[in-house]
């Protein structure tokens, strides 16, 4: 990249790691340079919270208002309707209107805690829902006013719909407009707020590109696209999925103890560009943390872990996961902020496949009792090698911990 900005926000995006491609670098760039500008991205409810894959979004509309900048957060009250089918392998399961209203006001508990949208500023943020234009559309005005600029043949080549096609896995009509909509939503935007800028992952770019020609045809209007790498961490793995699935967002879904977990098992080799994409420390300090060799990097995770969960979760969560953690590790303790399963006494006895489980820590019994024979399960930190072991009230007459490898453990407790 040898582009050199005039702008904050284009400087950050670049020295942090967030740009992977721009329409326009110099024209958004001056753009920024003549005052607040509205900038958006969409987040479709597809569950009741986003996770962690989500997290550099945020971060970028986060940055954009520190920039001095305006953040649009859009709900896609409308366009999880249709689903967006970009670099999928099949049609994503329809939601009713319920399911997506509440998956959208669960979404949106998280947004408050990295943006703001009340301090009545000219750069206070806004939160949108695409459904107030989407839902009201006349199909034939619609074919008739914004199908006819687009190119179909231009559309089938769009890696994200080519992809898919090339596997020979069927497209559904209903998909195949999802672009449409999304171009729309970009035209809308522009000329009811004069949002200038769509953000979004890399593989968003022809949903992007084609909300810009749009936008430009309808109104004449100037607009642009700036899209992040889609992110895995450095064993491959998809930004967002830990072991035992989806990191979300919400503390409801998951603990702040277990999603501190998460960023303090970060691989030696992110820890850098982890700290510069999910944090707010100095890009030098990022460089010296993530430099630290030997056991010191574990120092540098710890300053992941509570930077982002401080973030996500509040200071108070931070500490107390961090404290936990040290309980725990260091102490071998048991940790005020474990994970924790209660039991009924109605409930007992249970196998201690059972109870690994119902505490998380397995996905399915065949998964539990291969960690037991493996010697990969601890009970109170000593290694667990019955797998036919039963609990009742006697053994549940104080907490048992139970612990997965060295990094993950549960407390179970009597109600």
């Amino acid at each position: 990249m040898t582009y050199h900005p005039k702008s904050d926000f284009i400087a950050v995006m670049i020295e942090r790691g967030f740009l992977a491609d721009c329409t326009d670098y110099q024209g958004l760039d001056e753009a920024l340079m003549k005052g607040v500008q509205p900038g958006y991205i969409g987040f479709d409810a597809t569950a009741k919270s986003l996770h962690v894959g989500s997290l550099i979004q945020i971060m970028m509309l986060r940055w954009l208002q520190k920039t001095g900048h305006k953040p649009i957060t859009l709900m896609g009250g409308g366009t999880t309707k249709v689903g967006d089918p970009s670099f999928r392998a099949d049609e994503r399961p329809l939601l009713t209107e319920a399911q997506i209203d509440d998956n959208i006001a669960g979404i949106k508990k998280v947004f408050s805690a990295y943006i703001d949208y009340d301090s009545g500023a000219d750069n206070a943020a806004l939160m949108l829902n695409n459904a107030e234009w989407l839902d009201g559309l006349n199909y034939l005005e619609f074919l008739r006013d914004i199908g006819r600029h687009f190119s179909v043949n231009r559309m089938l080549a769009f890696e994200s719909v080519k992809s898919r096609l090339d596997r020979e896995q069927s497209l559904s009509f209903l998909e195949f407009n999802y672009m449409i909509l999304q171009a729309y939503d970009f035209m809308e935007l522009n000329r009811r707020y004069g949002c200038v800028l769509q953000m979004g992952g890399s593989d968003q770019w022809g949903n992007i590109v084609n909300g810009i020609d749009l936008t430009r045809r309808t109104i004449e209007g100037e607009v642009f696209g700036l899209t992040s790498p889609l992110l895995t961490t450095s064993d491959g793995k998809k930004m967002g999925k830990s072991q035992d699935g989806a990191v979300w967002l919400n503390p409801d879904m998951r603990s702040p103890y277990e999603f501190w977990q998460f960023w303090r098992n970060t691989t030696d080799a992110d820890v850098c560009r982890f700290l510069k994409l999910y944090t707010e420390l100095p890009v030098d300090e990022c460089e010296r943390l993530g430099a630290l060799a030997g056991s010191e990097i574990n120092d540098a995770k710890i300053v992941l872990a509570n930077a982002v969960t401080t973030l996500c979760h509040g200071a108070d969560a931070a500490t107390a996961a961090a404290a936990t953690a040290r309980e725990v590790f260091e102490k071998g303790g048991v940790g005020d902020d474990l994970p924790t399963l209660t039991m009924n006494a109605s409930d007992l006895p249970v196998s201690i496949v059972q109870l690994i489980v119902k505490s998380g820590l397995a996905k399915s019994g065949k998964e539990a009792k291969r960690l037991i024979a493996e010697n990969g399960a601890k009970l109170d930190d000593a290694p667990l090698t019955d797998g036919g072991l039963m609990i009742d009230t006697g053994a549940l007459s104080s907490p048992i911990k139970l612990s997965a490898g060295k990094k993950r453990h549960a407390l179970v407790q009597l109600g």
